[in-house]
């Protein structure tokens, strides 16, 4: 069963030029385990997906450096908070992806985008690979849909694959070898394949790697204005969960998302908001960053029902203090 396709393609007139390791669709291997393969999903079969089988041919991943590490070395250099605050805030506008990016890929619905997500959460998990990995990818794979038009349904999950690679051989300090980006798919894609569609997405970006994201901006705040262990890793779920959702989260810079999941986090947990020296820091009021926290409130409670729960059951662990269990409040106060 494959994705449900978008019967409306354009007129060839208004392709723009995709890298050929791009337009072809990809070729399907046979399978010979149950794996998860994203082509061969609907966007009914959401659920019961896991990367427990991957067995013995794991068991050459590395530990990554730990979520916890990023938060130390945003404490050891807190002397230049403000110059990497400042100079990430410079930076953000430019690394953003186009809200509307999947208009300009009539095979490729949200719900399409929602499941690969789900699916890089599982990944991530699977090889110990930390958080800001993730948002990286994330924001590879949405910038090269906002730069390229018309990928195909069957291309999406090899984009996805090739988005990760990439930002496991930036952020980690051992990444998974290659062949194992290929076992996750299932084989569905060759090496041949993920390498050529890897230069492609790096090219497309212009090797523009240095994106800045909510991860880093809210482990920058929470330097700057510490807050317990609950606390931070409720911020980090938050944030975590607004990765799975172009709208409305696209519209918002990163730096406004980390001070909408700060806010959520600090208000379930200690019923504050945003403090002063955040305020000071920042620049932010809490009036511009409201319209994302009730956003991202609305995201909090609906969490649970989601299909999706990769996320969820990642923030269940004691590693993270189970905070995907905490009750996301009823209301917002109003500023």
């Amino acid at each position: 069963m494959n994705f449900s396709t978008n019967s409306h393609h354009g007129s060839p007139a208004c392709k723009e030029n995709v890298p050929l390791s791009v337009k072809t669709d990809a070729f399907q291997h046979p399978r010979t385990k149950q794996r998860t393969v994203l082509g061969a999903l609907s966007e009914n079969e959401q659920r019961g997906r896991s990367l427990s089988q991957a067995g013995s041919c794991h068991d050459a991943s590395m530990q990554s450096e730990s979520d916890e590490s990023l938060m130390s070395r945003q404490k050891l250099f807190a002397d230049y908070a403000e110059d990497i605050h400042q100079i990430l805030r410079k930076s953000e506008v430019s690394f953003r992806a186009k809200p509307d990016c999947l208009e300009r890929h009539p095979e490729i619905t949200n719900g399409m985008r929602v499941i690969l997500v789900d699916w890089l959460v599982e990944v991530v998990q699977e090889y110990k690979l930390s958080s800001e990995t993730l948002h990286l990818a994330v924001n590879y794979l949405d910038r090269f849909l906002s730069c390229t038009a018309f990928i195909k349904q069957g291309k999406l999950q090899l984009v996805g694959t090739a988005a990760l690679l990439i930002a496991a051989k930036y952020e980690e300090i051992l990444p998974p070898e290659l062949n194992e980006f290929v076992y996750i798919t299932d084989f569905t894609y060759s090496k041949k394949q993920l390498v050529r569609m890897e230069d492609a997405l790096v090219r497309v970006l212009a090797f523009r790697m240095a994106a800045p994201t909510t991860n880093q901006f809210l482990c920058l705040f929470m330097s700057v204005h510490t807050v317990c262990s609950n606390t931070k890793n409720l911020a980090l779920y938050i944030a975590e969960l607004s990765l799975l959702e172009i709208d409305p989260f696209l519209q918002y810079t990163p730096s406004i998302l980390a001070a909408g999941a700060y806010c959520l986090a600090t208000y379930t947990i200690n019923s504050s908001l945003w403090p002063d020296s955040l305020i000071s820091f920042t620049g932010y009021t809490l009036a511009e960053i409201m319209p994302c926290l009730t956003n991202l409130h609305k995201l909090h409670i609906s969490a649970e029902s989601r299909p999706q729960q990769a996320i969820r059951d990642k923030y269940k662990s004691a590693k993270y203090c189970c905070v995907s269990g905490i009750t996301p409040p009823a209301v917002l106060p109003q500023p």
